[in-house]
């Protein structure tokens, strides 16, 4: 397959509004990647590592960091709506944009799907009376209508969706602390006897910590979000970095604080199969109502995150419209400057995918859940490579440019990228994680195909045309 000439990294102007704020940006950044794989998920990781999940997640977490790092400076420099695709772009090829730029549209509008089936889940045992696929519509018109307005509207929705959460967790880490301190009415100070009394501090050895590693990599997917969005503000370059610093390290700070108090203040064999670590925690402690809480912070989570993954998605397919990756209809504006025809693609599919997690989430769903389940990290990879490349043309080209730069390059880019190969190689000795690789190497494949059959005939068209104009000469 052979690329054409290196794209200009001039950024070109966006057509999309800039009405979101540094602080929406900020905290979609914070908001994006706490979800229900956090407050529930967690649980699987604390069963394979014990105390041992602190140590996964400070593994997983510098990964998303170096990630993060290098998206940064890359988006820093050049600000796009399609962030990454536009960078695979400018640093391999069109076949790179095109490749990882709809893998990422159709991982989110997949795991859209799940989030808001189990946003129905929870709504429909509150309300019974409302069947969950009503539930589902709900939820699909509401956010439809959100992401059709004004951008700044979506920024407020998630400034205060990630709020909340934000907050639930602030208040966790502030009573376990206290409950470890014995701070708390009825309490005793718990020390720390429990990270190392029930089977020692790694109780499945590093064994279990990598095995926890697996478990809660993709966790820290959705951060991505935030240079997607940095394109609708006013100061792009300024605006991506100051949320990429702040961002990273806080949700390292959330996600592994989160991880010492739970394995602190309760054995980490106490804990329940399919209930919140986050709840176990709290009734250990005597906060009434604690499944409650947990219930509705899970389900602003969802929310939250279906509303991210929506925008999101609509960007993405956005600017792959607008290289010439996508159908040219799907560059259709509001007048407030919002992709309309885009975010209705985006959100026909994600109720597509919807009905049939309903209608067959055993079989046709799960095998769309499968080949998503690896996409990160093909994605994440593809951010390394480009780096790789985009650095040494800004330094030739543009040093200017390089406000916010990636540490220790390129060793740590490659630290990185050997981290991902690492992972990718565990999870295919897993029996759980197998599938998801298998079905997701397919699924890139199958992309990789059509993009070099759409190659094929653009050299084809071009050499077409080549001929003519030779024969027209006298």
């Amino acid at each position: 397959m052979h690329d054409a000439p290196p794209t200009p990294l001039a950024a070109e102007a966006e057509p999309l509004s800039h009405g979101l704020k540094q602080r929406h940006l900020t905290m979609l950044g914070l908001g994006g990647v706490i979800g229900a794989g956090l407050f529930v998920g967690s649980g699987a990781g604390i069963a394979l590592a014990g105390p041992g999940i602190v140590l996964s997640y400070l593994i997983a977490g510098a990964l998303a960091m170096l990630v993060m790092r290098m998206l940064g400076e890359m988006s820093s420099a050049m600000p796009a709506s399609g962030s990454f695709s536009v960078h695979a772009e400018r640093a391999l090829g069109r076949w790179a944009g095109f490749s990882v730029g709809w893998l990422y549209w159709f991982l989110l509008v997949v795991v859209l799907a799940a989030e808001a089936t189990a946003a129905a889940a929870i709504a429909h045992g509150w309300a019974p009376a409302v069947p969950q696929w009503g539930w589902v519509l709900v939820f699909m018109v509401v956010f439809t209508a959100v992401n059709l307005a004004a951008v700044k509207n979506f920024g407020e929705f998630e400034f205060w969706f990630a709020a909340l959460k934000v907050g639930a967790i602030v208040l966790f880490l502030a009573l376990g602390t206290l409950a470890i301190f014995g701070l708390l009415p009825d309490t005793d100070p718990v020390g720390l006897t429990r990270l190392t009394g029930e089977g020692g501090f790694l109780p499945g050895g590093w064994s279990g910590v990598i095995s926890g590693v697996l478990a809660v990599v993709f966790a820290f997917g959705g951060l991505e979000v935030v240079t997607i969005a940095a394109a609708e503000t006013e100061d792009p370059a300024r605006a991506v970095g100051r949320a990429v610093r702040s961002a990273v390290v806080r949700i390292l700070f959330f996600y592994v604080g989160s991880m010492v108090v739970i394995v602190t203040v309760m054995p980490w064999t106490a804990q329940k199969a399919g209930l919140s670590p986050y709840v176990s925690v709290l009734d250990s402690i005597g906060v009434p109502s604690a499944g409650r809480i947990m219930e509705i912070v899970v389900f602003v989570a969802l929310l939250s995150a279906l509303n991210a993954n929506l925008y999101g998605a609509s960007r993405m397919v956005f600017s792959l419209a607008e290289r010439g990756e996508a159908p040219k209809g799907l560059l259709k504006l509001t007048p407030g400057g919002v992709p309309r025809k885009a975010v209705l693609a985006s959100v026909a599919f994600g109720f597509v995918s919807v009905l049939l997690n309903l209608k067959w989430p055993d079989s046709v769903f799960l095998y769309m859940l499968n080949s998503v389940g690896a996409v990160l990290l093909f994605v994440w990879a593809l951010i390394a490579v480009s780096q790789l490349r985009l650095r040494r043309r800004l330094e030739r080209e543009a040093p200017e440019k390089l406000t916010l730069r990636m540490w220790g390059f390129p060793w740590l880019t490659w630290v990185a990228l050997a981290a991902m190969a690492a992972v990718l190689g565990l999870m295919l000795t897993d029996d759980t994680a197998r599938p998801q690789v298998l079905w997701s190497s397919g699924a890139t494949a199958g992309v990789l195909v059509v993009s070099a059959v759409r190659e094929f005939r653009e050299r084809r068209r071009r050499g077409a045309r080549s001929a003519c104009a030779d024969v027209d000469v006298p």
